[in-house]
């Protein structure tokens, strides 16, 4: 029997490559070009399956050209919103992503930027390669301390509950808002908040953990800086679309927000030019999930929802 057409869209991990070239006919992409619109729509008449990543767009217009033959869509990521899933379901296209095996990496990356942040991680390390340090004082260098102080998550998924574990072991008090409230015993005593300009209100510091869904586009807007306690610090290691940028720079030039993480922007790759010449905005280019475990995690995760579709069983993170 003919092995399922697959072709992944980048570059991925060693082990994950390896185990797709032993069960499915694989077309590689070895130089991890990035493909358009017409490519995806080229390629769904020539495979059975598609293995893309978040850079990979399944919009409206570019689901309604996709030939018949495709059967499913196993996303590298645990977010969709690069994907159309209305449109997906209409044309009976499988849709899956890979929840639960990026909790830890991202949190990490979180916990990074909200230190970073914090003690002016990016001003000192530009001040020491440039070899601009030449005077101490203790009033030198002076940043907030994160011990002791307020977290408020928004989104406390799978995500957010690691931020909210790692949090603790700097004896942070957790607030989170959610749009539901967590049983107790995955609270672990964090406080609830059932609306956001209350977790707002009293936010130290700030970790964005939720999707970018179309209600929570912008969710980061002037009015919810303006919330925001004076000298508050904020993370984004989410989606990009969750912050007005805009709203963000005013936020940091007003001297309202003393410092932001960010992981990701509105536009990627790339970022927004404007943030740069703000050296308390720490910015990494979206390498949340980005460690060898979580990458081989997420590949074998994808592959192992393509096992079970063409095995005719339900892939346990079938979405449509």
């Amino acid at each position: 029997m003919a092995k399922p057409r697959l072709w992944i869209t980048r570059k991925l991990s060693d082990n994950t490559e390896a185990r797709a070239r032993r069960d499915y006919d694989v077309i590689l992409n070895p130089d991890d070009t990035l493909s358009t619109a017409d490519d995806i729509v080229r390629m769904s008449a020539e495979v059975d399956a598609i293995l893309p990543c978040h850079s990979e767009h399944f919009n409206a217009s570019v689901v309604e050209r996709l030939d018949a033959r495709l059967k499913i869509v196993a996303n590298h990521s645990v977010g969709v919103d690069h994907c159309d899933l209305d449109a997906l379901k209409a044309k009976n296209i499988c849709v899956t992503n890979t929840p639960d095996v990026l909790s830890d990496a991202t949190a990490e990356i979180a916990m990074l930027l909200l230190l970073g942040a914090a003690r002016r991680a990016v001003e000192g390390d530009t001040m020491v390669r440039q070899g601009e340090w030449d005077t101490w004082s203790p009033s030198f260098m002076v940043g907030s301390q994160v011990s002791g102080k307020r977290l408020g998550i928004v989104g406390m998924g799978r995500v957010g509950q690691v931020m909210a574990k790692r949090a603790r072991g700097f004896d942070m008090e957790v607030h989170y808002y959610n749009r539901t409230r967590l049983s107790p015993a995955n609270e672990q005593g964090a406080v609830y908040h059932d609306d956001l300009p209350s977790l707002l209100a009293q936010s130290d510091m700030l970790s964005l953990h939720c999707p970018a869904t179309e209600q929570t586009k912008g969710l980061m807007d002037r009015a919810a800086f303006a919330q925001l306690p004076k000298g508050a610090i904020l993370v984004n290691t989410a989606r990009g679309a969750l912050i007005d940028e805009s709203a963000l720079l005013e936020a940091i030039e007003s001297g309202h927000l003393a410092a932001a993480g960010l992981d990701c922007f509105v536009t990627e790759p790339g970022g927004n030019p404007a943030f740069a010449k703000h050296s308390n905005i720490m910015m990494l280019p979206h390498i949340g999930s980005a460690t060898f475990d979580t990458r081989d995690a997420m590949g074998f995760r994808a592959l192992d929802n393509l096992d079970a579709y063409f095995a005719n069983r339900e892939p346990k993170d079938k979405l449509v």
